[in-house]
């Protein structure tokens, strides 16, 4: 890495798949997709049902798709999938030009396959950020499946391990920042954090360009109607 940095000096989460066979499935990677609840949050709702974000976790996803960007020259696909319908993650996705939001979608599975298949990719092609049951059926058909880590279900952890459901479980649980944990990782094993730091703080041209591409994506909802996926 990049200034001499130490994958398992900086990330104290759990690598269930080694950082180094992480590092050749980054390589194939061409969609980052999230979970919302628990995962941008501690999964807590208001009277309205809606949970928030942080820019924290904005910012690292912004800095990975970056990242992405300057290793495969385009920037990579991006989707949200929830159960719920939740104001606040359509509005991110959104602001942060996401391809895809599906919401109140209770086999996400099914989501994943319709996602790779609207785009023309695999699920062997995806980056999956998750945190609980509901996603464990998505999370096996992904190439990278990265758990937010909860001291409060250590039997889940162990369910998603012993299953192959989870290559990397985060130290940091949602309420702190799990996703920039995971896009700094995911960084580092591309082996160009101080690259993309460089670009970013410096608004190059290489990091405009990206910029432009990434806005020019329209952010498509879906959910489900009985047993099909529709566009909402």
């Amino acid at each position: 890495m990049q200034g001499n940095l130490s994958i398992d000096h900086y990330f104290k989460g759990e690598f269930v798949t080694n950082y180094l066979t992480l590092k050749q499935k980054l390589r194939q990677i061409k969609a980052l997709v999230f979970d919302w609840d628990g995962v941008f949050n501690n999964g807590q709702k208001n009277i309205e049902g809606h949970s928030g974000f942080s820019e924290v976790d904005s910012m690292g996803v912004n800095m990975l798709r970056f990242s992405h960007y300057l290793l495969n020259k385009q920037a990579p696909l991006t989707a949200i999938i929830t159960g719920e319908n939740n104001q606040l993650a359509f509005s991110f996705a959104q602001r942060e030009h996401f391809n895809a939001v599906y919401y109140k979608m209770a086999n996400k599975e099914t989501a994943l396959l319709h996602f790779c298949k609207q785009h023309g990719f695999s699920p062997a092609e995806v980056l999956f950020v998750f945190d609980d049951v509901l996603d464990l059926s998505a999370a096996r058909l992904a190439a990278i499946k990265c758990m937010v880590g909860r001291t409060a279900n250590p039997l889940l952890l162990q369910y998603a391990k012993d299953n192959r459901a989870a290559d990397y479980i985060t130290r940091f649980d949602g309420s702190n920042y799990a996703v920039r944990e995971v896009c700094e990782l995911m960084m580092a094993l591309g082996n160009n954090y101080y690259s993309v730091m460089d670009h970013r703080t410096r608004f190059s041209d290489v990091y405009q360009a990206y910029l432009s591409e990434r806005n020019s994506a329209k952010t498509v909802h879906y959910t489900a109607d009985k047993n099909e996926i529709v566009q909402a």
